[in-house]
């Protein structure tokens, strides 16, 4: 078996998808309209979906109070620093620096304009190859 992909409800995942899709380089590859607009993203190497929606029939978490260590979507990324400025610029907000591990990774913590935390993560051995 292996994940088809994940979901979490949404305050507006129409604009996040596009929000996704500019700096993220995540692609569309199913929606849906109302009422829950769905928006199914794949990651940029194609392996992984995210499904972002608005069900009016679920509560909606609050993100921005949710510690990131509960709940984070984890992105790869080559250049931690250079990526966590970028995604600030583009209205991210910053929980942590990008820091080295004892392990070697370089890790930062992230909200998405939305709440949602992401964490910018270059590992010094990859976790799956």
């Amino acid at each position: 078996m292996f994940i088809e992909h994940l979901a979490f409800q949404h305050p507006d995942p129409v604009a996040a998808a596009n929000w996704y899709q500019q700096h993220l380089g995540f692609s569309i590859v199913r929606s849906s309209d109302g009422p829950a607009h769905a928006r199914f993203l794949a990651d940029g190497a194609g392996k992984t979906v995210l499904e972002i929606y608005n069900n009016p029939s679920a509560p909606m978490p609050d993100y921005p109070a949710l510690s990131p260590l509960v709940l984070h979507v984890a992105l790869f990324s080559t250049n931690p620093e250079i990526d966590t400025t970028r995604l600030i610029n583009a209205g991210a907000t910053l929980i942590d620096a990008p820091v080295k591990t004892p392990s070697g990774d370089t890790l930062a913590m992230l909200r998405d304009p939305w709440g949602i935390p992401l964490q910018i993560a270059h590992r010094a051995k990859p976790l799956i190859v």
